[in-house]
């Protein structure tokens, strides 16, 4: 007997392709995959190697997660067409996916990245560092817009890029250097958020690339502007020429449980 046509039992059939065979009994009794050969004496199923392609194409569906009636439908009509349009739109389905779980593992990176500073900080230092150019969207801010009316306004433009939940970006608020630099310490002009899955488009607003001036400050806002006054200080002393904007954002939000203990990072750019 030709080895392609050999039969095997059903459990033999259902090891070789590493499933359960209440799989195959399930398949048959829905019509979606029979036995070559049912024993007519004991009823027995059993199959061959010449369906054993036919079977992982089907478990290959099962596992993009096509629906049993859509691959029923594709068996009775199989073709290659049938077969491309099925995987053309899975792969569109895998692209999101990888793209969404690829901007969850930055945005946890981030998380992370920020509970590493905050046991390794001094909150007193003033350092320079090295960072990479990011792409932000911003909403435009006066003195008047409340906490509560900022709030609203990151949450509708994470909805616009459809974010699910605000944990997925990272955001926080930007004062002109010019005004820093006037004493205006309170002169907040935009909003940003950092979507991790956005690249540079119309619109947004790159934030360069470059050297920083990091600085860190504990408690209310009532003492950014001290903290400011210092690290325009500690810039003169350096002959540092500040540009752009100071991007602020709370890096303890969520282990923060006072207003006390909360700490907000201060990065300006350094221009070469």
């Amino acid at each position: 007997m030709n080895e392609e046509n050999r039969l095997l039992t059903i459990g033999q059939f259902a090891a070789l392709h590493g499933i359960n065979k209440k799989t195959l009994m399930w398949y048959d009794q829905i019509g979606l995959f029979e036995p070559a050969v049912i024993n007519p004496v004991n009823g027995y199923r059993c199959y061959n190697y010449h369906q054993s392609p036919i079977l992982e194409t089907i478990l290959l569906l099962r596992e993009l997660g096509v629906s049993v009636s859509e691959i029923q439908d594709f068996m009775k009509n199989r073709s290659a067409q049938s077969l491309k349009c099925l995987l053309d739109e899975k792969i569109d389905q895998l692209d999101r996916q990888i793209a969404h779980l690829q901007a969850v593992r930055k945005t946890v990176c981030n998380h992370r990245q920020d509970m590493t500073t905050l046991l390794t900080m001094d909150l007193s230092e003033i350092s320079v560092v090295e960072k990479e150019e990011r792409c932000l969207v911003t909403v435009e801010i006066d003195k008047n817009v409340s906490f509560e009316k900022e709030v609203e306004l990151i949450t509708a433009e994470t909805a616009r890029y459809q974010l699910g939940r605000l944990h997925d970006a990272s955001y926080g608020s930007m004062i002109p250097v010019s005004s820093l630099e006037k004493g205006n310490f309170d002169d907040y002009t935009k909003l940003f958020i950092e979507i991790p899955r956005l690249s540079q488009e119309r619109g947004l607003h790159i934030q360069p690339a470059g050297i920083y001036i990091r600085a860190f400050h504990k408690g209310d806002w009532n003492g950014l502007p001290s903290r400011y006054q210092a690290v325009l200080d500690y810039a003169r002393r350096q002959g540092f020429t500040l540009s752009g904007y100071s991007y602020e954002k709370g890096i303890n939000e969520t282990v923060a449980g006072r207003i006390e203990d909360y700490i907000v990072q201060i990065e300006i750019p350094i221009l070469a």
